[in-house]
């Protein structure tokens, strides 16, 4: 007898525009488990699956909070309604989840008035105000899409209606579901007779809202909030600006329950996942877009695609695959898109290290340590290099008819922090490349990545400084001698790190608060990635100081922003790095 043996869901599916797809185990008679879907076409025993979804929806309307997605709302900023800002952000659980939230909060009123006055027309107060959420306040703004399958199938004497709302093994929440239960339904179906088979095996889960982040403001470097939205139109009218993100974005690979615990399972899910980072990287509208830990498959499938609907253009570089073991199309790499209307493919360099180790090895390394040496180099990791003609020009009349490029690197060095001397020759490697490239040509170098080095490491002295300190107490782990002599850990770039900018400019209001997410030491980042056991800043974006002047930054985080007692990923925030951006301006080129 053919039985369903397991069916799973999380227990709150927080998920309104996430797909949906239960876990479902068919044990056949001969004893097997199998996990494929058998459709009415293609049958096993003369039977098939048959899947139904029903929305459950009472007379009581209820509504969630929009900070704490799990409780139900009992207040509402009417303010947010006014400014006509989605409805879902204007609930909250008590006065106090509303006061807590209040600093963030305002920003959305601040971005709607803004709004409203760019396009001319009645200005929003802005002000805040708190009232206790009525049904019919929760009623009509919780329904405002339309249900796939409208019929009624049953009615229930407790005030409940079931709507049948898909009939496959996937299925997306809409608005409509939020506060309402989902019925998950799968049954095996006699494929003559049509009847069922045994017992039908059901779940159910509730809809809460998807968490929404806190917004994050590109600031002026002279201390002028810049909205993102009204940034574009700005800079597709300038010449000479253009934006660049680097965002470690969190392999699915790695993004484990035993890794991130504390983060709820849901929300750790790539169908989660996907989706909220896909609304972040968009929502940002950089010109530029520099990722780390992007799977093939992931790229191929989603990402690139997704992108591209977006206007950007593609290209991407897997890490090699001499250490990692298991599905290729699993193995993650560095994803570069870039606008269309901005910028247009020159050239693509990619840097294997692997390759670079094994050279290394052959010239320096005695012949009995070279498979040791081989071990221990052997990492894997790559940058990908992308050449960029932007479709503006420099600034100033002697730049007329020249060509303006950009030089974009992109890498994720080793992780590993007991190979120091390894993750500071990766480093070095990747800074000698772009010194040929910058030999050859009069173009602004921007690097980008995860660089798995805190400020004031030695790989970060060597690109911001030029050089590694013969005395820095990291050279001293270096086994086979690939750092020596330290003299040679140079490089003629002019890099400089995008978010110290915030350190160089005159001490205004607006950046007083910005530059308490900085280190006093270094002028970096407090941190750019932020889980339990590790907070710190290990992501930059690098540029040419004498070519290029940074406008303007993406704020920073800091923990109180992260809405949570825990840490990254969490369900606002689906990496455990956060994003870094910078607005650049091209220097007037002077003739050669």
């Amino acid at each position: 007898m053919l039985t369903v043996v397991r069916v799973h869901l999380p227990s709150d599916i927080p998920i309104v525009g996430c797909e949906l797809t239960p876990y479902v185990l068919l044990r056949l008679p001969d004893s097997l488990l199998i996990s494929d879907d058998i459709p009415e076409s293609a049958p096993v025993y003369g039977c098939f699956l048959r899947y139904k979804w029903y929305r459950i929806q009472s007379d009581k309307h209820v509504a969630m909070c929009s900070i704490h997605p799990s409780e139900q709302a009992t207040l509402q900023c009417l303010a947010c309604v006014k400014a006509k800002i989605p409805v879902a952000k204007s609930y909250h659980c008590s006065p106090k989840c509303f006061s807590d939230a209040w600093q963030h909060h305002r920003l959305l009123h601040e971005r709607a008035a803004s709004a409203v006055n760019t396009n001319g027309n009645e200005e929003n107060t802005g002000s805040g105000v708190n009232t206790s959420l009525t049904s019919s306040q929760s009623s009509g703004s919780l329904t405002n899409g339309t249900t796939p399958f409208p019929v009624v199938v049953t009615q229930r004497s407790g005030g409940e209606t079931w709507f049948e709302v898909g009939h496959s093994k996937t299925y997306t929440p809409s608005a409509d579901d939020i506060g309402h239960t989902l019925k998950f339904e799968c049954a095996i179906i006699n494929a003559v007779t049509k009847s069922t088979v045994g017992n039908a095996s059901t779940m159910m889960s509730r809809v809460i809202p998807a968490p929404s982040p806190t917004p994050r403001r590109l600031i002026s470097v002279s201390g002028v909030d810049i909205p993102l939205h009204l940034d574009l139109d700005s800079r597709l009218s300038s010449s000479g600006t253009f934006t660049v993100l680097s965002y470690n974005i969190l392999s699915d690979a790695y993004a484990t329950n035993e890794l991130y615990s504390y983060c709820p399972s849901w929300a750790l899910a790539w169908t989660y996942r996907r989706q909220n980072l896909l609304r972040e990287i968009a929502g940002y509208r950089a010109d530029i877009v520099c990722l780390q830990e992007v799977q093939s498959d992931h790229f191929e499938e989603f990402f690139a695609p997704e992108l591209d609907k977006h206007g950007y253009q593609a290209l991407f570089k897997r890490k090699t695959t001499e250490v990692i073991s298991g599905n290729i199309n699993t193995v993650d790499g560095c994803a570069t898109f870039f606008r269309r209307d901005r910028f247009t493919h020159v050239k693509k360099y990619e840097v294997e290290f692997n390759k670079a180790a094994q050279s290394l090895t052959e010239a320096l390394v005695p012949s009995a340590q070279k498979k040791t040496a081989l071990n221990r180099l052997l990492k894997d990791n790559i940058a990908l290099i992308v050449v960029l003609e932007a479709k503006f020009n420099s600034q100033g009349v002697d730049n007329t008819g020249k060509r303006q490029l950009v030089c974009v690197a992109n890498t994720h060095v080793n992780v590993h922090q007991e190979l120091k001397d390894v993750r500071l020759w990766q480093v070095h490697t990747l800074l000698k490349g772009l010194e040929k490239i910058a030999a050859t040509a009069d173009i602004p170098m921007l690097l980008c990545g995860d660089f798995n080095s805190a400020p004031g490491s030695a790989p970060h002295a060597l690109v911001s400084m030029g050089k590694v300190d013969p005395m820095h107490p990291e050279l001293a782990v270096d086994p086979f001698g690939i750092l020596r002599p330290a003299t040679k850990l140079t490089h003629h770039l002019p890099l400089v790190s995008a978010y110290t900018s915030f350190a160089r400019v005159p001490v205004v209001p607006g950046l007083a608060q910005k530059r308490r997410k900085l280190d006093p030491s270094t002028n970096e980042p407090l941190f750019t990635s932020c889980t339990r056991d590790h907070f710190g800043t290990l992501d930059y974006i690098f540029y040419s100081a004498d070519s290029v002047t940074v406008e303007s930054l993406l704020e920073l985080l800091d923990e109180e922003s992260l809405r949570k007692d825990t840490a990254l990923p969490s369900p606002e925030w689906s990496s455990d790095h956060i994003a870094l951006l910078a607005g650049f301006r091209c220097k007037p080129r002077t003739r050669r």
